[in-house]
């Protein structure tokens, strides 16, 4: 049985690549043998292409589907790996590599690490992770396997994969900081950063022989210490929208708030003497508010009264001040009158 597998072999005279498996960008052609000296066609499939190795370099590639006679077809030193095969044994070893030449599509991509870059608007470090899809294509046979390949027999989909995930965060990186996104327009420019990054991509990949055909950014998400500024911030630009709605000076509402933080320790003396400062603080606050506008000589009693129970009542509401202070300081306010 194995003499009529070697005779078979020796007599195979096709090389071509069957039952491609769909997940594969690169094959090797054997057929554990050296029946490559026997063969008198090769076969290019449609979407497909042929690497020629000879002495471990690269000398052909074939980039078109096609059906070659290897007796009278001009490929560069196929003549000269044909004087070495005699005797059906080969001293200088050959290697055929098919690949793919079809677009694959619909790719998972995800950063593993955080993309960090400073806000433009807000000055403070972001930490952003980002995935998506992608599809590409082998553009250059020769330049992907030199390149990317190497001395891989077979090289799958899945290889390519990681090698994406391992290149993909330093151009991400670069266009986020060379564009300058603050974190509150990244959802809403993602069709513009994919763009973007897409030709960054293109511009490093097409010198290792393929193409970025497409690339989508799905969704993004910020590490936790990201997520603690930003909602810092919209915590400050919240009051600070809602005491301008109430009519009230930002600052002073802050000014009051910590007072009132402080009158609510009363753990300890500390916490008492800080409490009694902070009660007689808001007090002066209070009384000072009422007393500069009652020593102004163009001042108007009652337009005055009306501001002063207006502001109370929105301090009152904000919560501020207790329902007691507010009921004690307006009866002031229309004792005074």
């Amino acid at each position: 049985m194995a003499l009529f597998d070697g005779i078979r072999r020796q007599l195979r005279s096709v090389i071509e690549w069957r039952d491609a498996n769909p997940d594969a960008l690169i094959h090797e052609w054997s057929d554990n043998g050296d029946e490559i000296k026997n063969a008198s066609k090769l076969i290019v499939g449609p979407g497909q292409g042929c690497i020629f190795v000879y002495e471990g370099k690269v000398q052909a590639v074939l980039e078109e589907q096609r059906l070659i006679d290897l007796e009278t077809a001009n490929i560069p030193f196929w003549s000269t790996v044909k004087n070495f095969m005699q005797f059906f044994e080969s001293h200088h070893k050959v290697g055929i590599y098919f690949f793919r030449r079809t677009e694959i599509l619909n790719q998972k991509w995800g950063t593993t690490s955080s993309i960090k870059y400073e806000d433009p608007k807000y000055k403070f470090p972001v930490g952003l992770k980002a995935y998506g899809n992608y599809s590409y294509r082998i553009s250059d046979g020769r330049g992907f396997f030199v390149n990317v390949v190497g001395s891989h027999g077979d090289f799958l989909v899945e290889d390519f994969r990681r090698v994406m995930s391992e290149r993909i965060i330093h151009p991400l990186s670069d266009f986020l900081a060379e564009s300058k996104y603050s974190y509150a327009d990244i959802d809403a420019s993602r069709n513009e950063i994919s763009d973007g990054v897409s030709a960054k991509l293109n511009a490093d990949f097409g010198k290792l022989g393929f193409e970025m055909t497409d690339f989508r950014i799905e969704g993004t998400n910020f590490d936790d210490e990201t997520l603690t500024r930003i909602n810092r911030i919209a915590n400050v630009t919240a009051e600070a929208q809602a005491a301008q709605a109430a009519g009230v000076d930002y600052a002073k509402l802050q000014q009051l708030e910590a007072m009132r933080e402080a009158a609510r320790n009363e753990g300890g003396a500390a916490g008492a003497g800080v409490g009694l400062g902070a009660g007689i603080g808001l007090g002066q606050v209070m009384a000072q508010g009422m007393q500069s506008t009652a020593v102004a000589p163009t001042a108007q009693p009652d337009n005055d009264a009306a501001g002063k129970l207006a502001q109370l009542k929105e301090l009152n509401k904000d919560g501020l001040i207790s329902d007691q202070e507010y009921a004690d300081k307006r009866q002031a306010i229309l004792d005074a009158l």
